[in-house]
């Protein structure tokens, strides 16, 4: 069996060369989309800013803005004959030993260099007496330095220069990036289409009825779709198939014509009832078959290429819902993170932390193990953590109880309780 990490290589290796030959970047389609629905979603252009940013000099203070020329030392009296407010500013000329009343964002007056915090002056004894309809006089209580206080034009952004490039993931704080320029819509790389199937004789659509004590509802299609939610794709749903060969094959088939990539839960273990691994030989290859990894041993990672010019990727997990899980986290998100082109500085990491075991856990060499735990954090800062319960694959209640996963390595047996192991965070935790 490949290793958790071979697989992981093997995967990235091969959707390089597909975004680079199979389907380059440079030829995917692009649409461009409103700025709040572009989160998440992958810039297929540079961003240059349209303008200087600030667009003039600003003040970082509440205080007052002073004439180039002035006198800056102590006790100096400066007269005040005028106010500029945030969107409204100053329209009159100044003299040296002149300034006006100002406020933080509000613009610098041209014939001011020097902005003086409120704090620094008198203003706290003389504010209930101002008439601001008349010049009054300030008096600075230290002295002061040309520019201070003052964000220069085109400090942060110059006009012209670039923000973000082509393959960045956009986040709320690109957003916000992005909104200060004034950009209402971007454009960013088509959704990948993910088609999502579901296989076995057993399973039931969540809101149909059980008609059998034999059925049970097929829970891993709405788990996968919440788990891709946040990613750049559009799923298709290919609902349940029967454990039949040619219902199997004419699924698949319509399937590879219409997606980017493939996923199916159960039939690719051993049974008598699991056709997958034979009809992904037959559409196409097994690039890899089982993982050195518990829960989801029998994940299958190959490609749909029969009479396409494109292969289609197919991910083949188990039907236990903590395995489907489990190898979504490790291999298919970042699969489909990589695929829709995100930058590789860009591409969102799992959370992990060094933690205390609370409690004794039971492992078996050979297989890496990621047992569901429950993470906390003691008055003294330390992580502590717990297994959530029983580890076999097919119970839910403990995967809903548990925030996190706790990471034995492949060679590891048992670990007692105050050893450190490494915990990987839920994405929703």
């Amino acid at each position: 069996m490949i290793t958790v990490a071979e697989l992981k290589a093997a995967i990235t290796e091969r959707i390089t060369v597909y975004n680079e030959k199979d389907f380059p970047l440079t030829k995917r389609d692009t649409q461009s989309r409103d700025l709040l629905a572009s989160q998440n979603h992958i810039l297929a252009t540079d961003i240059v800013s349209p303008f200087d940013v600030p667009r003039q000099n600003l003040s970082a203070m509440d205080g007052y803005a002073i004439a180039k020329g002035s006198v800056l030392k102590a006790d100096t009296i400066i007269n005040i004959v005028g106010e500029s407010q945030a969107g409204s500013a100053f329209s009159g000329t100044l003299q040296a030993g002149q300034g006006v009343r100002i406020f933080t964002g509000a613009v610098v007056p041209s014939d001011c260099d020097t902005v003086v915090m409120q704090e620094n002056t008198n203003f706290a004894q003389i504010k209930h007496s101002i008439d601001k309809s008349q010049t009054y006089g300030i008096k600075l209580s230290q002295e002061a330095q040309v520019d201070d206080n003052i964000r220069k034009q085109g400090e942060e952004i110059a006009s012209g220069e670039m923000v973000l490039h082509a393959r960045k993931r956009i986040t709320p704080a690109d957003i916000s990036l992005l909104a200060n320029l004034g950009l209402a819509q971007v454009t960013v790389y088509k959704p990948l289409i993910i088609g999502v199937l579901a296989t076995g004789d057993e399973l039931v659509a969540v809101g149909d009825n059980l008609q059998t004590l034999a059925q049970i509802y097929n829970s891993n299609t709405p788990t996968l779709k919440s788990m891709f939610a946040n990613l750049p794709v559009l799923i298709h749903d290919y609902g349940i198939i029967p454990d039949q060969l040619e219902s199997t094959k004419k699924v698949l088939r319509k399937a590879m014509q219409e997606c980017d990539v493939v996923i199916s839960t159960a039939g690719v273990s051993v049974g008598d009832y699991d056709f997958l691994t034979t009809i992904i030989e037959e559409l196409g290859q097994i690039n890899h078959y089982k993982v050195a990894m518990k829960p989801g041993k029998p994940f299958v990672f190959g490609e749909l290429n029969q009479d396409l010019s494109v292969p289609v990727l197919y991910f083949g997990l188990p039907g236990n819902p903590l395995s489907s899980v489990v190898g979504s986290l490790q291999f298919i998100i970042p699969a489909l993170w990589q695929m829709s082109g995100v930058s590789k500085n860009d591409m969102p990491m799992p959370l992990k932390v060094t933690a205390r075991l609370s409690c004794d856990v039971k492992k078996r060499a050979g297989r890496a193990d990621y047992q569901r735990g429950f993470l906390s954090q003691n008055e003294a800062g330390e992580y502590l953590v717990s297994t959530a319960g029983k580890q076999d694959s097919h119970r839910i209640k403990q995967l809903s109880l548990a925030n996190c996963l706790i990471v034995l390595p492949k060679d590891s047996g048992d670990i007692m309780a105050g050893e450190e192991v490494t915990v990987e965070l839920f994405p929703w935790s």
